[in-house]
């Protein structure tokens, strides 16, 4: 297949500035809970409105699993803010005893009959069939698994500009897809280095599924489990996958429209969004997804392997999102493999590392051969020094930061979470950081209640003088 995008081209068309512009969106899942830890059984707050219309507050799964959804934004920093407001307007609404679980494994939770599928209103008849098909599938104890969703497209004038400026045969429409084909190629490829650096889901309560806590070797005094040397269970083998590994082909839409459908007449997809992959094709019209795929062409890309970062009251850190964005770069660069089994390598990577990775010992495949998670890492982050220093795009603190979580595995989010588990327990502790985020969403409306009025800003004023 003929590399359009390589960075002795692209360094010639673009410049830094249009290299890092792009559309950004993300979209958060998070459980409410009581005070106690378990699933609050309540239904969606009715303040939300209803969820077919709330653009940005609504349901996934469960009546119980909020998510939210941003616009798309232009720069990392809009989109972020925007979900913290969110956020924290959410914490502000629900019941006064119910906070969002910031994790994405589950809380306290019941048995299966008892989750509570989302409800709608006549219009959503069909998602909640389609839900009421997958918790007998699946079971709805592994439905409430929640994460991070990182939505991006490039500025549609740079991909225009490439377009205008490069050889090649192909209409407008197929160039823009072999774009983020082959970033989606090479994100399959190498996505285990992401579930590495932002992994964060190492422990689950004994009401879970019993599948993943079997693999976990430590116990807390509060019964829950967790792993010492994964990053994260959510993209283990006991994670939200297909009940067959599915392989579609990414060499071209059409060839990826013909898989799918060819998996749902063999029955192993009900629709095409049963897909469950580490990173999506997203079209124009998503109700109609692969009619719209085929006239209309990949719009944008959506990442899903991303597991809820704790300490972050988002959910993700700007400094994850910042990296993410320099790898999608890197990914579009980057000379690909004709290794004809790279589909089947990278499942075993994504779970050997999810499971694993702190483990000294454990080898990656990479074309056939076995290498170490550390010595892969730091390859890769080397290239990623190189495009950056090349192309000018002055992310070197970022990447550093990267750097450092390889080279030191206590520097990850996963270790540190390893940590308080261990001193605090899993429920406990994330029903702390959710108490506390709830708490800190309260003071920054009451802050902003504060600053809009003249008499309290004097009291404010004078009270922070005499601190």
């Amino acid at each position: 297949m003929k590399n359009y995008f390589n960075i002795e081209e692209i360094e010639k068309i673009l410049t830094n500035n249009e290299l890092l512009s792009g559309n950004f969106g993300l979209e958060k899942e998070g459980l409410r809970v009581t005070k106690d830890g378990n699933l609050s059984l309540t239904p969606h707050p009715e303040v939300f409105g209803d969820k077919l219309k709330n653009p940005y507050i609504t349901t996934d799964f469960s009546e119980s699993q909020i998510e939210i959804v941003t616009p798309s934004f232009n720069t990392l920093n809009e989109v972020y803010q925007f979900l913290s407001f969110i956020s924290d307007l959410v914490n502000i609404n629900i019941p006064d005893n119910e906070y969002i679980w910031n994790q994405s494994l589950p809380c306290i939770i019941p048995d299966d009959s008892k989750i509570p599928i989302a409800k709608y209103s006549k219009e959503g008849k069909d998602a909640y069939e389609y839900r009421k098909n997958l918790s007998k599938k699946y079971g709805r104890k592994l439905q409430l698994i929640s994460g991070i969703h990182y939505n991006f497209s490039f500025d549609e004038k740079v991909i225009e500009k490439l377009y205008k400026n490069i050889s090649h045969d192909l209409s407008y429409k197929n160039f823009k897809n072999q774009l983020y084909l082959k970033i989606v190629r090479n994100y399959l490829r190498y996505k285990w280095l992401i579930i590495y650096l932002t992994g964060t889901s190492i422990a689950c309560h004994e009401t879970f599924i019993e599948k993943c806590y079997n693999l976990m070797n430590k116990k807390d005094n509060y019964d829950s489990y967790y792993g010492t040397e994964a990053v994260s269970y959510r993209n283990a083998s006991c994670g939200y996958k297909n009940k067959t590994p599915l392989y579609p082909r990414y060499t071209s839409v059409d060839e990826f429209i013909r898989d799918v459908k060819d998996f749902i007449n063999k029955g192993l997809l009900s629709e095409s969004k049963e897909l469950y992959t580490q990173i999506r094709l997203k079209p124009h019209d998503r109700n109609n997804f692969l009619k719209s795929l085929k006239e209309d062409g990949i719009q944008y890309i959506e990442i899903r392997t991303i597991d809820i970062n704790p300490f972050d009251k988002c959910g993700i850190s700007m400094e994850d999102m910042e990296f993410i964005h320099i790898f999608l770069l890197y990914l579009l660069l980057k000379e690909e493999s004709t290794y004809d089994k790279w589909q089947e390598e990278s499942l075993i990577n994504e779970e050997n590392t999810a499971e694993n990775a702190f483990n000294t010992n454990l080898k990656l495949l990479n074309d056939g051969c076995e290498v170490s998670l550390k010595n892969w890492a730091f390859n890769i982050i080397n290239e990623i020094k190189q495009i950056n220093t090349r192309l000018d795009l002055g992310k070197d603190e970022i990447i550093h930061t990267m750097q450092e979580r390889i080279e030191n595995p206590k520097k990850t989010h996963a270790y540190k979470l390893r940590n308080i588990i261990k001193n605090k327990g899993y429920i406990n502790s994330q029903l702390s950081i959710a108490k506390n985020n709830k708490q800190t969403s309260e003071d920054i409306f009451n802050m902003e209640h504060i600053m809009k009025n003249e008499k309290l800003l004097k009291y404010y004023n004078d009270a922070i003088e005499k601190v």
